[in-house]
């Protein structure tokens, strides 16, 4: 038996005065180490031999001076490097080749960097910020306008309306009324309080009144049957000398007959045909 550090485990020649390489407490000559174990190079596909760097990555194997960026060329060897479908790439050629650009200032976000997201855009972390006050809105709630991102109190300071009726920011929704804006809920009757959104109502003195409460308190009497007439449109009635009258109740106190649009007598407070006015 030989002596393993004097001649070599595969060949058995001399390894006396040669370069030799070890593998488990073997010693190998230089040709027989690298036609044995010698990786093949994932680039130029030749051996790397005991003699040169073998630089490994994910179970394949480079030649120092083979392991580039596979768009630019440049050497990755003890430079931080990306994978894309197991093509390897400098973090500038992939940055640009697959990196999301931010939506406000149209530079590559690189990879690592905090990235935020919102409608489908993405941002840097520093470029996320308010309109308005310049601060960062991280994953505060935030309001959008004209393509702007603003925070809650910004946008309420900037743009939203205030209701009429209680000064408080209205943020959805409302009604407008006399050219003011008013929370759905405070756009109520001015006597019982009912709430007038999509219902029919009546203004009076720049007040909104259910028809039920103007009736009672504010529309005029029909002068004949003493009930409201109500103003809303579509309701008619006839006004003579400070007095009104429902449609169907102008009518001739004798016979009754409908004077709307006819000539009319009166006398005291009854109102007559021409033909009874003329009869009496």
């Amino acid at each position: 038996m030989t002596s393993s550090h004097t001649d070599c485990h595969f060949c058995l020649q001399s390894l006396r005065g040669r370069k030799y390489a070890l593998r488990d407490e073997n010693a190998y000559c230089v040709p027989c180490y690298d036609s044995l174990y010698a990786n093949p190079c994932q680039e130029c596909k030749l051996p790397i031999e005991c003699s040169s760097k073998d630089l490994a990555y994910k179970g394949r194997h480079w030649h120092e001076g083979c392991f580039r960026c596979a768009k630019c060329s440049r050497s990755l060897v003890e430079k931080p490097f990306a994978a894309k479908d197991e093509v390897l790439l400098c973090t500038e050629c992939y940055s640009d080749e697959y990196s999301s650009k931010c939506f406000h200032c149209q530079k590559t976000i690189m990879p690592g960097s905090r990235k935020m997201e919102f409608k489908g855009s993405s941002w840097h972390e520093s470029c996320f910020v308010c309109q308005y006050c310049q601060q960062p809105l991280g994953t505060k709630p935030l309001i959008t306008k004209d393509n702007e991102n603003y925070c809650v109190p910004c946008f309420e300071k900037q743009f939203a309306h205030h209701c009429y009726a209680c000064k408080k920011v209205i943020t959805s929704g409302g009604v407008a009324y006399h050219d003011q804006p008013w929370h759905k809920e405070c756009f109520v009757c001015a006597v019982c309080n009912t709430q007038l959104s999509g219902q029919r109502f009546v203004s009076k003195d720049e007040y909104p009144y259910c028809v039920d409460c103007f009736s009672k308190f504010h529309a005029k009497k029909c002068a004949a049957c003493k009930k409201p007439i109500a103003a809303l449109g579509g309701a008619k009635y006839i006004s003579f000398e400070e007095r009104q009258w429902h449609g169907e109740c102008f009518s001739c106190a004798k016979c009754s007959v409908s004077l709307v649009g006819q000539e009319f007598l009166t006398r005291q407070d009854d109102i007559l045909c021409h033909k009874c006015g003329s009869a009496s």
